[in-house]
């Protein structure tokens, strides 16, 4: 970004060609059949402009949700999940886990009037202390919702570019969404900056019917990054994802042996990890003793939460388990 010669801003109604770039770089590597990049600043805008491309393309205005699930903090986002939302938007369902074979007929109770645009949820759910669904239910979900033409949404905003072991973590599953929200990590966190991936047929569905204005939508510092990204990814890949598989193999063994005060499950794919211990207030206790001792976790509910840096070192994981140890111990 420091070497970077280009424009300092492109205005929306241009056509920047680093973004063209880009979008060409994200497409080569994603799910399915995925073909169209649309531009965005963030993860919440990038669920926005998903829900809004999936309404239009099918003529509905329902979606499922998760219940209690996270997909950002705008008026759209919050609505169609249950929790502290301002206002709700009138036919919005959830889903409730667990995200079993069972799921499957609860959620085709949801669907099968026709009347749903799309089914949105995390691949793996970080927002919910990292919960992984099983693979029956993950299976299945894309071949139910099409069957009633409901879209299928993927928010890999948290769970793109490697973080689950994966480049998407729908590749775990070997889901094919129709559409797929991503930011973060695009740009290595440096800029802000997101995308939705769509199919060629949602694409064609909305040509001409819906507008998407972003002031910032290709702004330039933020492509480059998420360009050099891309590129990065494209010459390390198999370094990367030996290191996330080796560092997760680490973290899954030395996590267990820990002498916690109550019973851990162990929710870890790649570098998203959950320590599921059944008391909010012991969690929030040792993610305050761990800050105190200079590592960042976080309290979902009564989940410790974690999600190291992709390139964390053996080293590393050795002195954060420590301090984990200690914190849970007293």
């Amino acid at each position: 970004m420091r070497d970077f010669e280009g424009p300092c801003y492109v205005a929306p109604g241009l056509l920047y060609e680093g973004w063209s770039e880009l979008a060409k770089l994200l497409i080569e590597h994603a799910p399915g059949g995925l073909a169209r990049a649309y531009r965005c600043v963030g993860g919440t805008e990038a669920v926005e402009l998903a829900l809004q491309l999936a309404m239009t393309a099918t003529g509905r205005h329902k979606i499922v949700a998760l219940e209690e699930a996270y997909h950002g903090n705008s008026f759209g986002a919050r609505s169609i999940v249950s929790g502290d939302a301002p206002a709700r938007v009138q036919g919005m369902k959830q889903l409730a886990p667990p995200l079993d074979a069972k799921a499957l007929d609860r959620l085709e109770t949801l669907v099968k009037h026709r009347d749903v645009a799309a089914f949105i949820m995390e691949p793996i759910v970080t927002n919910l202390g990292v919960m992984i669904p099983d693979t029956e239910f993950m299976r299945g979900v894309v071949e139910l919702c099409h069957r009633y033409d409901t879209l299928v949404i993927m928010d890999e905003v948290g769970t793109a570019m490697g973080r689950c072991g994966r480049l998407y973590a729908s590749e775990v599953f070997g889901i094919e969404p129709d559409l797929l929200a991503m930011g973060k990590a695009i740009a290595s966190g440096v800029a802000p900056i997101a995308t939705v991936l769509a199919t060629e047929d949602v694409a064609k569905a909305v040509d001409g019917k819906l507008e998407f204005y972003s002031t910032f939508g290709w702004h330039p510092l933020a492509v480059e990054a998420a360009i050099a990204t891309q590129l990065y990814w494209r010459d390390h890949r198999d370094a990367m994802f030996s290191n996330i598989a080796e560092r997760s193999a680490e973290l899954r063994q030395k996590l267990s042996t820990i002498e916690w005060a109550k019973e851990p499950e162990l929710r870890i794919q790649g570098l998203a990890i959950g320590v599921g211990l059944g008391d909010k207030e012991y969690v929030s206790r040792v993610e305050e003793r761990c800050r105190e001792d200079g590592l960042l976790t976080f309290a979902e509910d009564d989940t410790l939460v974690m999600f190291p840096p992709l390139i964390v070192d053996a080293e590393t994981v050795q002195e954060a388990v420590a301090i984990i140890s200690d914190a849970a111990q007293h």
